[in-house]
């Protein structure tokens, strides 16, 4: 405070009262968020004990990450610090599940070791609008039911919508997995196998087929393979056999790998698991190995 019995403050005096640098008081001072209340005789900016106070109002807002503009509003009564600080919520939101998209992708890229353009791709995938999200999964959809009058409407409109509402504040699991699931969508291999695998369920509902289709039968499958493999029953061996005839009976074995081919493959079962992932509810077992061990046994016997 200089010692002429007016309260008032140099910026070198405020500076020290607040722990403040001068250049950083300065500098708000020429932003016009902390105003001299006069000048020295030699014209140097003069304070009082309510711009100490102000100081610390300005510091707490700007330590909180207030741009200028906004804190200038709220020193000049414009606006309430409350409203100020619900915009800056809002805008905190936008910019943490953007940094979450941002890490998800970054994850992603050194995970398999991307090439610059599979980087850009994945980016590009990570920040689609939920009407692009759409987009994807209706075209994937329509091509894969086109044609198709035996499938359940209800169907089509879950897979329509279960990619597509990606929550508000997703993980980066979920990006992730949203990224994965779009390439896999986009990919050409991938929608013929779901193709085939929707005309296999849509001829079994049209002939009420139960092999391979039915939950029951999938049931039946999972314990039946699943007891073989824990007792290392070889899937070629006669034993192996009179499992198959027990769980398939007089169905058409070779028929029956084929379906089991196009509906249980690696990359379907992959396909599951994203859209788990996306609902981001806990992931359920596969039983890969128990398809995969009924399927090597039809093989051995069906030269398939």
């Amino acid at each position: 405070m200089i010692e002429d019995g007016t309260g008032l403050f140099t910026i070198g005096e405020l500076a020290r009262a607040t722990g403040l640098t001068v250049r950083t008081i300065r500098y708000w001072s020429d932003a016009g968020v902390l105003h001299p209340v006069t000048r020295s005789s030699g014209g140097y900016r003069l304070y009082d004990a309510e711009s100490v106070a102000r100081l610390e109002l300005i510091r707490t807002l700007r330590e909180l990450g207030l741009g200028l503009a906004d804190v200038r509003k709220v020193v000049s009564g414009e606006k309430d610090v409350a409203s100020v600080a619900a915009a800056h919520v809002a805008a905190l939101d936008a910019q943490i599940r953007s940094l979450r998209v941002t890490r998800a992708v970054l994850s992603t890229v050194a995970r398999r070791g991307s090439t610059a353009e599979e980087m850009t791709l994945m980016n590009k995938l990570a920040r689609l609008s939920a009407a692009e999200r759409r987009r994807i999964m209706e075209e994937f959809v329509e091509e894969m039911f086109h044609g198709l009058d035996t499938v359940d409407p209800d169907i089509r409109e879950r897979m329509r919508n279960t990619a597509v509402n990606l929550p508000d504040d997703p993980t980066p699991e979920q990006v992730d997995a949203w990224v994965e699931l779009a390439e896999l969508v986009r990919d050409p291999e991938f929608r013929a196998q779901m193709r085939k695998a929707a005309e296999f369920n849509a001829d079994g509902r049209a002939h009420d087929t139960p092999a391979g289709t039915s939950l029951w039968f999938a049931q039946r499958l999972v314990q039946l393979a699943g007891e073989a493999r824990e007792r290392g029953i070889d899937p070629a061996t006669p034993e192996a056999e009179a499992i198959l005839r027990d769980l398939l009976g007089d169905a058409d074995w070779a028929a029956v790998l084929e379906r089991l081919e196009s509906t249980e493959n690696d990359r379907l079962a992959r396909y599951r698991e994203l859209l788990t992932a996306l609902k981001g509810g806990p992931r359920g077992p596969v039983h890969r190995e128990e398809f995969a061990w009924v399927a090597a046994a039809l093989r051995a016997r069906t030269g398939g």
